[in-house]
């Protein structure tokens, strides 16, 4: 058993990394469109070209603009990915019982998915999506279930 100073620590520790990476999420919704867009089209560009080493007639299979929309989508699932391991492991930290410390966890994710997806109004050519809270979520859900999935074995 944690003594009272370990477990004090291990709750700030993990809620700061919720709170860190919410940060994260923050910073990278409040780049402009066009800093967004360069950022998603250089991560699929090296993706093509890590593709391209392996299978060299890559560019007939694939459109590029639908592997940067792909890639997009997988950057959304996945940052919320993260946020719901985050923050199921410091409400299970912060001995929340583990049917509410999930609903609590998805909860938190899907209020700060749409909440991002509103600041993303106010950011020069960027816009709002629920299908993006959609995915936040999906990710999320995910994240958070398999979090309980390998802490219960």
């Amino acid at each position: 058993m944690y003594s009272m100073g370990k477990k004090r620590i291990s709750t700030l520790v993990s809620w700061t990394l919720v709170f860190a990476w919410m940060a994260v999420i923050f910073l990278f919704s409040a780049q402009p469109a066009h800093e967004s867009d360069g950022l998603s089209k250089s991560v699929t560009l090296f993706i093509l070209r890590l593709a391209k080493r392996i299978v060299p007639s890559i560019e007939l299979i694939f459109d590029v603009a639908i592997l940067n929309y792909l890639v997009r989508k997988v950057a959304h699932f996945a940052v919320y990915f993260v946020l719901g391991v985050l923050t199921a492991n410091a409400l299970e930290i912060s001995g929340v019982p583990t049917f509410k410390a999930f609903a609590l966890a998805l909860a938190i994710c899907i209020v700060y998915a749409a909440t991002d997806e509103i600041h993303q109004l106010f950011v020069p050519g960027r816009g709002s999506q629920i299908k993006d809270v959609l995915i936040d979520s999906a990710g999320a859900a995910v994240g958070i279930w398999g979090y309980y999935s390998i802490m219960k074995d």
